[in-house]
């Protein structure tokens, strides 16, 4: 990478009362420690939510360089569907060559760069850590619904190496290029399209709440990109079979996405993010940086 430019980035993610608005902090506070400074970063609220947003919020954002925007999710999906809302905050326009969405769960844990992530032509993701809600069979019918062939490659997923299987991605991270081509079309457009005529397959009974994830391996194909699939220390993934293990000391782990409190603190990384906060605020509680605020934060992580 030495001697090379690394290409404009926005760094997104929702952010939306009540177990998403302090979390949204510490991940920022995790960016800003972690990414150059001129990487962008955005979180999303429901237009209809953002009058709830603790005072403390809007404080945090102004004081760690992010900004709050606000995207119409009601009447998008039906019935509605909350885990699309990363699909719709896609969907908003960013003027950065590439755009990285990640869950609001996902703390950065050492000094990373775009171009360790994104990669021309590409949208970046990694293998889901499981599949065990759906035989692979499930495929057949969604490349039908889309008159496509279920592609030919084969992976192991992040947590289940029994065998390989049809690419099945995490939506936790996912990097994209902004821009549309003379002959690409913009791939969000594309993977909420392709969202909503999997929703209309009667059959998927299972297509809520992994929607987002069934759609995105098609979507890609779709949008005329391929999928660069990430090293699992670029989106390491806890839970499941790692369950109160704590990380593996030999690899060099750059992201986590922890999925609850309980994870972030058996893997030792709890104050670690209310580090990063006191560290960029001077404060280690979100809900200290609006101390005059009349409501209460809610959450863990507030």
């Amino acid at each position: 990478m030495a001697g090379t430019r690394s290409p404009s980035l926005t760094i997104f993610y929702i952010v939306e009362p009540p177990e998403y608005e302090a979390m949204a902090c510490y991940l920022l506070a995790s960016i800003r420690m972690h990414f150059p400074a001129k990487v962008k970063c955005v979180g999303y609220c429901p237009e209809h939510r953002l009058d709830e947003l603790h005072p403390a919020i809007h404080a945090a954002h102004e004081k760690l360089g992010g900004e709050i925007r606000t995207f119409r999710s009601e009447g998008r999906f039906d019935p509605p569907y909350p885990h699309g809302n990363k699909m719709l905050a896609a969907l908003e326009p960013r003027d950065t060559t590439y755009s990285m969405f990640v869950d609001s769960d996902v703390l950065f844990l050492r000094p990373n760069d775009a171009r360790n992530i994104v990669k021309a032509g590409h949208v970046s993701c990694s293998m889901a850590a499981s599949m065990v809600w759906a035989e692979q069979t499930i495929w057949d019918t969604i490349y039908g619904a889309l008159d496509m062939p279920v592609p030919e490659e084969r992976y192991y997923m992040m947590r289940r190496k029994a065998r390989k299987v049809v690419p099945y991605f995490s939506s936790g991270l996912v990097a994209f290029p902004e821009k549309a081509t003379r002959t690409r079309r913009r791939f969000p457009d594309v993977w909420y399209e392709t969202a909503q005529i999997i929703d209309k397959v009667d059959s998927l009974d299972r297509r809520r709440p992994y929607l987002d994830q069934m759609a995105l391996p098609a979507a890609i194909q779709r949008a005329g990109l391929k999928w660069n699939i990430l090293p699992e220390e670029q989106h390491f993934i806890l839970g499941g079979k790692l369950k109160g293990k704590p990380l593996p000391e030999n690899r060099e782990i750059y992201t986590i996405h922890y999925r609850s409190q309980k994870h972030l603190r058996d893997v030792g990384h709890h104050k670690t993010a209310r580090g990063y906060l006191h560290d960029l605020t001077g404060e280690k509680y979100v809900r200290r940086l609006a101390p005059d605020a009349e409501t209460s934060l809610t959450g863990a992580a507030g």
